[in-house]
Order: C-alpha cells, then sequence, then structure tokens
C-alpha cells in the first residue's frame, strides 16, 4: 500500500472522528456550568474602566 493511500483512507476515517471528538469536547467545555461568570467577564474586560483610568493596583495585572 502506498504511503499517500494510507494516509488518504487514514484521514478520511479515524483523523476525521479524533477531529470531531476533540471539536465536541472543546464544544462542552465552554458550556460547562459555570463558565458563565468566566465567559461573561473576559467579554466586558475592555468596558470595565470605560468612565475612569484604572488603579495601580488593578493596571498592574
Amino acid at each position: 500500500m502506498e504511503t499517500y493511500t494510507f494516509l488518504r483512507e487514514f484521514a478520511d476515517s479515524w483523523m476525521l472522528l479524533l477531529l470531531f471528538i476533540i471539536f465536541v469536547g472543546v464544544w462542552f467545555w465552554v458550556i460547562r456550568p459555570g463558565s458563565s461568570k468566566i465567559h461573561s467577564e473576559a467579554a466586558n474586560m475592555i468596558f470595565r474602566n470605560d468612565e475612569r483610568p484604572a488603579p495601580k493596583e488593578e493596571a498592574k495585572k
């Protein structure tokens, strides 16, 4: 069996399955319970000091 044929068959079957499982795992990691606070904090981080500059302690972070 040629190398190209073997790799093509592997990519069409097992690698596709592996990448789909990784995708579903990452998707479940994102929507897991308790992660909404982290995601909302990250989404609103750029608006945190919209009215005034950040205090020196927070600016160092």
